[in-house]
């Protein structure tokens, strides 16, 4: 009798990475498959803090947990004060370049030291690559999950094309310039759309920049990709991007797909406690409404950028949902809360404020009628698959590229990147939430019908899972996919 096909999963630890590996470790596990979800213990102690562990395990007794004690650092671990956005991420890095490969090859040895728990093979986040040489060798074939979308990561398979022909790094005047050397993006991606390492305004985003450089050609080495996409919503990147993995999965909206195999799990992965109240507020809104104002579980904000935005949403008139995690604006203190008296009374006859929130049913809401967003891929992957406009205000990594996407490819939004003034904020709400673009909100519902279709038995993305669980059960720990 052959032995249940054992997949080891390693994401990046960070929210962003770590919702959609979860997910698919949790259908993977439901499909009878053996998982094991190796993180960084500080990125464990939350997701299990937050976690319903008795309801998890029953609903995925063959899923467990493999602590990684890596140091990995947050903003209440770092040595540095206050650290930006550009240095907690670049420690970071330096934590999965340096540490983390050492610890990772330690499990992999435990596990083939134990009788019958030799992984089948590794699915390994897209910026873990040196999972992919550590696996091989044990011989244990790679599954890279790129958890950005597919257009973002076919741009960031062009960043060594674009320093050698001089683009990066690029200057303030030079923003709007349309990139012409990217296959199937030409004049669609400028400048100012490239991730913001690529602007090279400090020693750290140069090493940003060099990390994923290292990162992304460590990972055409994979035997295969998994993207949290639909091939409906990204055909050109998912089809150029066969032409470097052999196989590419596409398994997204992974939420919705879950959704619709596991209809009651409750596993999305969250490392905060989220604040259910929000939802009785929305219900006592008029239907589409409402904006929803989140930018993410990373991104910071400075005090001058929040009071910018804030007045902006305010100065529209529309009722708003904000949330608000501790720690989301940078050198914030005591004496940040100087607050001009008509934004806290608007706020308080037309607002609410959370810290965070089920942003799947928020977005599903009734009442909400736009998403003011920093377009990192989780968010906006959900927003199109609920059926809601965009307004895109993004910070770093792929999040300028899902932005531009957002306006320019799917029009379904607004893409404000690089300003943050309130006049520019009220303009692109209104625009937004007024209903006026005929055009917009048919392609909104469009791309909504597309995503339902892609998770539904015999949809592009359930069809892909099948594929998917097919191919590993098929493994051994010596196979490839190749």
């Amino acid at each position: 009798m052959e032995p249940t096909p054992h997949v080891l999963i390693l994401p990046f630890p960070a929210q962003g990475h770590v919702k959609p590996m979860l997910t698919l470790a949790t259908l993977l596990s439901h499909a009878g498959l053996r998982v094991t979800f190796a993180t960084s213990q500080a990125v464990l102690d939350p997701l299990l803090r937050h976690l319903h562990l008795p309801s998890f395990t029953a609903a995925f007794p063959s899923l467990r947990f493999a602590p990684l004690p890596d140091g990995f650092p947050t903003r209440a671990t770092t040595n540095r004060h206050n650290p930006s956005l550009s240095q907690l991420l670049a420690e970071a890095f330096a934590v999965t370049a340096n540490v983390t490969p050492r610890l990772f090859r330690e499990l992999l040895a435990d596990l083939f030291e134990k009788e019958g728990e030799a992984p089948t093979c590794v699915v390994a986040d897209g910026i873990m690559s040196f999972a992919i040489e550590a696996a091989g060798e044990f011989g244990i074939p790679v599954v890279a999950f790129r958890t950005y979308g597919a257009t973002s990561t076919w741009v960031y398979f062009h960043l060594q094309t674009l320093i050698d022909q001089g683009l990066i790094p690029f200057q303030q005047g030079e923003m709007d310039r349309p990139i012409r050397c990217i296959p199937g993006l030409e004049d669609i991606i400028r400048l100012r759309d490239l991730p913001g390492f690529c602007r090279q305004r400090n020693s750290d985003e140069g090493a940003m920049l060099q990390f994923f450089l290292d990162q992304t050609s460590a990972m055409r080495k994979a035997s295969a990709l998994i993207l949290n996409t639909f091939n409906e919503l990204e055909p050109g990147p998912v089809a150029q991007l066969g032409s470097i993995f052999p196989r590419v999965y596409t398994l997204g909206p992974l939420q919705a797909l879950s959704k619709q195999i596991i209809p009651n799990s409750d596993s999305d992965g969250s490392l905060w406690k989220k604040d259910r109240a929000c939802m009785t507020w929305l219900d006592r809104q008029q239907p589409n409404s409402v904006l929803y104002v989140s930018f993410g579980s990373f991104l910071t904000l400075t005090r001058d950028q929040r009071l910018e935005i804030w007045h902006g949403v305010v100065d529209s008139g529309k009722p708003f949902m904000w949330v608000a995690r501790a720690g989301s604006i940078l050198y914030e203190s005591a004496s940040d809360d100087n607050i001009p008296d008509e934004l806290l009374i608007a706020t308080r006859d037309r607002g609410l404020v959370v810290e965070w929130v089920p942003q799947e049913e928020v977005l599903a809401h009734r009442a909400v009628g736009g998403f003011l967003t920093h377009c990192g891929w989780n968010s906006t992957l959900e927003s199109v698959s609920a059926g809601v406009g965009m307004i895109g205000w993004p910070g770093l990594a792929d999040q300028q590229v899902n932005s531009r996407c957002v306006e320019e490819i799917w029009k379904v939004g607004i893409d404000v990147k690089d300003t943050c003034d309130r006049r520019t904020v009220e303009s692109a709400v209104r625009r937004l939430m007024e209903g006026g673009d005929q055009g917009m909100a048919a392609r909104v519902a469009e791309l909504r019908r597309s995503a339902v279709r892609s998770v539904e038995a015999g949809g592009s993305s359930h069809c892909n899972l099948m594929k998917l669980i097919e191919d590993v059960s098929k493994m051994s720990s010596k196979s490839t996919l190749r």
